[in-house]
């Protein structure tokens, strides 16, 4: 089964196609197809997702699966959430990793409750019009650290403090980090419900 994957991230596609190996699929990037970026309207990471999946779908004949992933702050509400990839651009910054890093320690530098969780939703569709869309979640909560530690990874990596491992996900290797972190939960998820829901026979 060929699969196209509905991100330009090079960080997401690394993680993900190497958690998806299991599957014996052969993955392949919107980005390699040709196919636009989808509108991302919407103010969950679920209702997003399955609109980057159905895009990837439609364009390519393929079947797709999109992630969308964010940093929920718990001294933020909640946010930035789905508008975690554009988070350094509301305060001046360009949009980039580590932008995003300096714009969220400027604005936590006062606040005691460090408190977070990285979240990913992974959504797969055989279809554009696929009425069953496949949906896994992942939540790895931790800390946010008071500056970056470590070289690996990508986005709030240096930054998303593990206290049980005494860590930043950016010091991890990647096995580690693949095992614990959101995207790799949601990716085990993802993983079971393709064996299951699209690769088994009656």
């Amino acid at each position: 089964m060929r699969i196209v994957l509905a991100t330009n991230n090079r960080g997401k596609l690394n993680e993900l196609q190497a958690m998806f190996a299991p599957l014996g699929v052969e993955m392949v990037t919107q980005s390699e197809l040709g196919v636009p970026e989808a509108e991302e309207p919407f103010r969950t990471f679920v209702e997003n997702a399955l609109a980057k999946a159905r895009n990837a779908s439609a364009h390519s004949g393929l079947p797709a699966i999109a992630d969308d992933a964010g940093l929920c702050v718990d001294a933020f509400d909640g946010l930035p959430g789905v508008d975690t990839a554009f988070y350094a651009t509301q305060f001046g910054y360009p949009k980039s990793d580590d932008n995003n890093v300096t714009a969220l320690l400027e604005q936590m530098q006062h606040i005691d409750n460090r408190r977070a969780a990285l979240v990913s939703t992974l959504v797969g569709v055989r279809s554009p019009e696929d009425p069953e869309p496949l949906i896994s979640e992942g939540r790895a909560v931790g800390e946010i650290a008071r500056k970056p530690v470590g070289a690996n990874g990508f986005g709030f990596d240096p930054v998303m403090w593990v206290p049980k491992l005494n860590m930043t996900f950016a010091q991890l290797p990647p096995h580690l980090k693949n095992r614990i972190s959101h995207r790799g939960q949601a990716a085990r998820g993802m993983v079971e419900l393709i064996r299951e829901r699209w690769l088994t026979t009656p």
